[in-house]
């Protein structure tokens, strides 16, 4: 009976993709709690995010080289191992090329606002952020960017009396889950702070309620305090807010 030769050299490179792949995965994932919880500099935690991507890129690429040699046919472990590889770096790459596309198709703005030409100011967040990299003031530049990138940014407009409005922009705020920090109904104005999940990046929020008619006018401003471009995070923010708002009334 004839046998098909194994091939134990394709075998240990299966087996040191998966291996790569792995660690890949565990240090992408490591570079946001590493910076978050554990105080790594925001430019050394991207670099291990960075690198842990190379990792993964590797691991694909060594294991789709074996994979074909590692047939199931061999009788080897060595199929499964370069398998496993390819879709845990494939997983672990996911992120980063997620994110450098976006960087590719958005623009580098990080505050984004429903009125670009009087946006709602930072007041209590504006004590809060000091230190960040971020200036605090709206870059006149964002406009036009932010214009083209989200038209569909805009305020909106409640046919309740600004008290009402307030009472929704708050409940709203709550049941999206920002941590508010300050409520000042008589001028208008919430301001809260979001942390991502992740690499704990914070974004500071403030929405101004102004009458408008018989109804109310709301805008709202989102900023990032760290980072050229929110890859759009900010957009998303604002889009969730104002649908919950209207879902409120």
């Amino acid at each position: 009976m004839f046998i098909r030769p194994t091939n134990p050299i394709s075998h240990r490179l299966a087996r040191m993709a998966f291996i790569l792949a792995s660690v890949a995965a565990v240090i992408v994932a490591a570079s946001g709690p590493l910076h978050r919880f554990l105080g790594l500099d925001i430019e050394a935690a991207i670099a291990v995010f960075r690198y842990g991507f190379y990792a993964a890129v590797a691991g694909v690429a060594l294991g789709l080289a074996t994979v074909i040699p590692s047939r199931p046919g061999d009788r080897r472990r060595g199929f499964v191992a370069a398998l496993l590889a390819i879709v845990i770096g494939v997983a672990a790459a996911w992120v980063p090329v997620r994110w450098f596309l976006q960087a590719q198709r958005l623009p580098a703005i990080n505050d984004i606002t429903t009125d670009t030409t009087n946006p709602p100011p930072l007041v209590a967040t504006l004590q809060l952020r000091r230190g960040a990299a971020n200036s605090p003031a709206y870059p006149a530049a964002s406009a036009p960017l932010q214009k083209a990138a989200f038209p569909d940014i805009e305020p909106l407009v409640l046919p309740v009396p600004p008290a009402e409005a307030f009472s929704r922009v708050d409940r709203a705020a709550m049941s999206l889950g920002w941590d508010i920090v300050a409520r000042a109904p008589a001028e208008g104005r919430l301001e809260a702070i979001v942390t991502s999940e992740w690499f704990g990046f914070r974004d500071d929020i403030v929405v101004r309620i102004r009458a408008q008619g018989t109804g109310s006018r709301i805008d709202i401003r989102a900023k990032s305090r760290i980072g050229e471009s929110d890859l759009g995070g900010n957009a998303e923010r604002i889009r969730a807010f104002l649908a919950r708002v209207k879902a409120e009334s």
